[in-house]
């Protein structure tokens, strides 16, 4: 629904002013916080159902591959779409794709469970409904960042992507909270509780959106008509949250060049994140695992879901911390955020190869998360800012397959490493760590250059 101002700024100081109303971004938080908390919530039980199943730890990891490739494919194909199709549509897709995923993983680890299906074909069919997450859930994060990007002045964008970014913190503190609860006694249900019970809240997130947030779709018959349309009235379109800042000017303009990932614009960027997000992917495939090592829980894998729980929510609160705490208060900018978020990971995971009890493994996940907390919305908002506003759907799509190329084989790298030796998979994740130090200190441009472009 348009909202007109008659008293309207001129275009300058609009542009300085520009906001997403409360209740859109709400919306909008909603979408990311539903998916990371399902997510956390699966990846809290899995390893207490791998050792169920009596699954080696790698192949637990690897189940997520095909899911991540699709992703890295998928991300940036939505990405461009969301360019045509508009915002809202594609995160509506992505929602969809995460529910059909939760119901038919829930369903197969169930079967395995009970008994009706071998380990092997369990595995199997949970890799298969896994893809639908992969190749229509990755629709939305980066519909959601492209909505956000393209709405955002420039020397606010990092906080706003920050924003953005800690929904996946506040859900990744869920999804650990509620998962043990959500393991139901009755029905066979169990350990699979979590899956269904997070594709009901995803249907009612997706409800929710369909029915609050305005369309904005390209509105093609301005396309033949834009001259008298934008000539009517002040000259000024009706609604700037919907048109002046969304990329609905595409349907008029024809869209950008494609970009790419060896653009030298975000070359950098894109080098960051993606060793910096395998080192994170990395830490997370091993967690899990190491609380039941280290707690002696693999013989009761039941009882580990709790504790791998209470270490996630640790990550989750830390993040959070920094997301909502140190980046407004200190106004990191992309590289500040990135360099500092590193190094603090670095840190924290030589802390968690160093711990032995459930106090000192959340403390180390809880520094590394904190890094991790600082790095993700660095790199996101480093790559938003080195290009064009017509360029923000492209981008946000080539930060999503980032992201989802980091878990197509580093979780379960790390987890075989670390089945050989604590130390050969901790010492590769710092070691990726102090790469992303040393380039990004040589190769990312200063905060000032990005943020007053």
């Amino acid at each position: 629904m348009a909202e007109t101002d008659p008293h309207r700024e001129p275009a300058g100081q609009a542009a300085a002013a520009r906001a997403i109303p409360p209740a859109r971004m709400a919306l909008l938080f909603m979408v990311m916080l539903v998916t990371a908390a399902g997510n956390t919530a699966m990846q809290s039980v899995m390893p207490s159902i791998g050792t169920a199943l009596g699954v080696e730890d790698v192949w637990i990891s690897l189940a997520y591959s095909w899911s991540a490739l699709l992703w890295v494919v998928c991300a940036p194909l939505w990405a461009r779409r969301s360019d045509r199709r508009g915002r809202k549509a594609m995160m509506a897709v992505g929602l969809a794709g995460f529910i059909a995923s939760f119901i038919l993983c829930g369903g197969a680890l169930w079967a395995g469970l009970a008994g009706w299906m071998s380990a092997l074909w369990t595995l199997v069919a949970f890799a298969a409904a896994r893809s639908l997450y992969g190749g229509f859930g990755s629709a939305a994060p980066p519909a959601v960042q492209a909505y956000v990007a393209a709405r955002t002045p420039r020397a606010e964008r990092t906080q706003a992507l920050s924003l953005i970014a800690s929904s996946f913190g506040l859900g990744t503190v869920i999804g650990p909270a509620l998962a043990p609860l959500m393991v139901l006694p009755f029905l066979g249900i169990g350990l699979t509780g979590p899956f269904l019970c997070f594709a009901v809240i995803g249907a009612v997130a997706l409800a929710l959106l369909r029915l609050r947030l305005p369309d904005d779709e390209p509105r093609f018959a301005a396309r033949g008509q834009a001259v008298a349309y934008s000539s009517s009235g002040s000259g000024a379109p009706l609604d700037p949250q919907e048109t002046s800042e969304s990329e609905d000017a595409l349907a008029i303009a024809g869209p950008p060049p494609r970009l790419s990932w060896r653009d030298p614009r975000i070359r950098p960027w894109v080098f960051a994140g993606f060793f910096g997000g395998h080192a994170q992917a990395m830490v997370l495939g091993i967690s899990g695992f190491l609380v039941l090592d280290r707690l002696a829980l693999r013989d009761s894998p039941a009882e580990g879901a709790g504790p791998v729980g209470l270490v996630l929510m640790s990550g989750a609160i830390a993040t959070l911390l920094a997301q909502w705490g140190l980046i407004p208060r200190f106004h990191l900018g992309p590289r500040a955020a990135t360099l500092w978020g590193i190094a603090a990971a670095a840190l924290g995971t030589v802390v968690l190869a160093l711990a032995g009890d459930l106090h000192l493994i959340a403390l180390g996940y809880a520094i590394a998360s904190l890094g991790f907390g600082l790095f993700r919305p660095g790199t996101t908002a480093g790559t938003s800012l080195a290009v064009t506003r017509a360029e923000q759907g492209q981008a946000s799509g080539i930060v999503a397959s980032l992201a989802g190329a980091s878990y197509i084989y580093a979780p379960a790298l790390g987890v075989w490493l670390y089945g050989h030796s604590d130390w050969l998979g901790f010492g590769l994740i710092v070691a990726l760590c102090a790469l992303v130090l040393v380039h990004g200190w040589f190769g990312l441009q200063a905060d000032r250059e990005l943020t007053h472009a």
